[in-house]
């Protein structure tokens, strides 16, 4: 290859080159979750392509559309000014992503103070260096093949039409078979191995985790359901090895075996199919006649989170069933992609089955109806129940953690909240139904409070759960929740810039499970302790019940 060659691979546009190195470094200031030096440079590399992309397509649409450009003598003039202006913005735009990458490290010590994590190694700037520039010099060479294809369909078509709406025809050509390659055929192809590599994790039986002896488990003798066929995340649920012996010695009081129904992907071929097994798995072992009654429903891998779970059969001795039927075996990133419907018809068909049976049940009789569900969970269970089915008979409350910013009830009691509170925590009708948590509340057990109805909505959040804050608005417009002085989560140094924050909140969404527990999208077993504590309205556990209570959360990592 000639030196000629070879420079023009690496040739930028001065202007875009500048408003990508803006980019990158402002993709390197601190947003909601830690990253790892790669993946921060991943993400530095995206944003100065994406800056950089966007800049060469405004140029080459106004030159390619006949817009206004200096002629004669004035267009050398602008031209020898432009090539000075152009070296001046190329070196302006390396002394920004030099000072950038020299600020990196301090950056990312400031998310990883608040969340109590070592300060990062020095070696960073240089794996941010490297890292953002082979993504964005494979990125920036996309994008010039896509100008290539663009130019193609454009010279076709100018004898036969116009040249703006030749280039406007080549343009939107070019989006159809990129988005066409890239969806159809490379997204289709990687969610088809990523659904069978997930497939056979689900269905792995480890030789450790024999069928249950009790019968009162599912999948264990007399069961309606087959241990082979609840899936691995089913499997664990039933085998959690919290029994009544163990509450009652964290109580100090007698407690019941807690009832753990779980209907697996493989048990059954449709929702309602299974909705109708776990319903009948339920009245067999007795459900309907312990004092509360819990639909968990699942996150998209099938996992019921147990720092959820453990609390939860403490606070209440044993004394319950938690029902949980699994629609997925994908992450819930990928689920809410490609599988959300199938969620909320099994959400709606367990919801619909278990409550109507319940509702024909003398009201006396009736065991306390409760919802739960975590991230994709959350939003499955909100959808799960019609008003207008449960208003005779309403269930008594629902507790959704770490709630997705897609969920259309949280995005409606998030905007209409009272005045003067917080986006990241806000205050709905006076909390007399729908009242908000963060871990702030975590070491004081809730107080009884009457002035909460007798249908109680609980919301557990961080503010620094990029799950629940992110948003396709960030591209344009300046979050609500970064108004006013920042949780105690947030480093009060995150910014909102156009473009910039909907990548670091991308980025956040897809690694918010990375963190420490009380943090992003981790939440903590004491925060789920006060949230059922809150939400009963019972007393609470003695000082020796707590401790004991934590030394157990500790031993598991909750």
């Amino acid at each position: 290859m000639s030196q000629t060659a070879l420079s023009s691979l690496f040739r930028l546009s001065a202007p875009a080159a500048f408003a990508g190195a803006l980019a990158f470094s402002a993709a390197l200031t601190p947003s909601l979750v830690p990253r790892s030096g790669m993946l921060q440079g991943g993400l530095a590399g995206l944003a100065f392509a994406a800056a950089y992309l966007v800049v060469v397509l405004v140029l080459m649409s106004w030159q390619t559309l006949g817009l206004p450009l200096p002629q004669g003598r004035g267009a050398e003039r602008a031209g020898a000014v432009l090539k000075a202006l152009g070296a001046v913005l190329k070196a302006l735009g390396a002394t920004i992503m030099g000072i950038s990458l020299a600020r990196a490290s301090a950056w990312q010590n400031e998310i990883r103070l608040l969340m109590d994590l070592e300060p990062v190694e020095t070696v960073r700037p240089l794996t941010i260096a490297l890292t953002a520039a082979l993504l964005a010099f494979v990125l920036i060479w996309l994008g010039r093949i896509f100008r290539l294809a663009v130019g193609l369909i454009e010279r076709r078509l100018s004898s036969h039409l116009p040249p703006r709406l030749a280039f406007v025809t080549g343009l939107l050509g070019a989006i159809f078979v990129f988005n066409l390659l890239g969806n159809d055929v490379l997204l289709g192809r990687i969610y088809g191995a990523l659904d069978q590599s997930y497939a056979v994790i689900d269905r792995a039986l480890p030789e450790d985790q024999p069928p249950p002896e009790d019968g009162l488990r599912s999948g264990g003798p007399g069961s309606l359901l087959n241990w082979s066929e609840l899936g691995a995340e089913g499997r664990n649920r039933i085998a959690d090895p919290l029994n009544a012996a163990a509450i009652t010695e964290i109580t100090g009081a007698a407690a019941l075996e807690p009832l753990r129904i779980y209907v697996g992907l493989g048990s059954a071929a449709t929702p309602e199919a299974r909705a109708d097994l776990a319903l009948r798995e339920a009245i067999r072992i007795g459900a309907f006649q312990r004092r509360r009654l819990v639909l968990a429903t699942p996150t998209g891998t099938g996992w019921v989170d147990p720092a959820a779970m453990v609390p939860l059969e403490v606070v209440t001795g044993g004394d319950l069933a938690t029902v949980s039927v699994q629609y997925s075996y994908l992450p819930s990133w990928l689920s809410l992609l490609t599988v959300q419907s199938y969620g909320v018809q099994t959400a709606q068909a367990t919801f619909t089955a278990f409550h109507r049976h319940w509702q024909s049940l003398p009201e006396t009789e009736r065991p306390e109806l409760w919802l739960f569900g975590l991230s994709l969970g959350a939003l499955h269970s909100d959808l799960s129940a019609d008003l207008y089915d449960v208003i005779a008979a309403p269930y008594h409350g629902a507790f959704r953690v770490g709630p997705p910013f897609a969920g259309q009830s949280w995005q409606h009691l998030t905007a209409d909240r009272d005045p003067g509170s917080p986006a990241w925590k806000p205050v709905y009708g006076g909390g007399r139904v729908v009242r908000f948590l963060n871990q702030t509340s975590a070491g004081k057990p809730p107080a009884p409070d009457p002035d909460w109805g007798p249908v109680r909505i609980l919301y557990l959040q961080y503010p620094s759960d990029g799950i629940t804050f992110f948003s396709p608005s960030l591209i344009w417009r300046r979050p609500e929740w970064l108004s006013g002085s920042p949780p105690h989560d947030v480093s009060p140094n995150l910014r909102w810039l156009p473009l910039v924050t909907f990548f670091q909140l991308g980025f956040d969404l897809l690694t918010a499970t990375t963190t420490p527990a009380g943090y992003g999208h981790v939440y903590a077993a004491r925060d789920y302790l006060y949230g059922w504590q809150a939400l009963f309205g019972g007393p609470p556990l003695n000082a020796e019940a707590a401790a004991r209570l934590s030394t157990l959360f500790r031993a598991r990592n909750l």
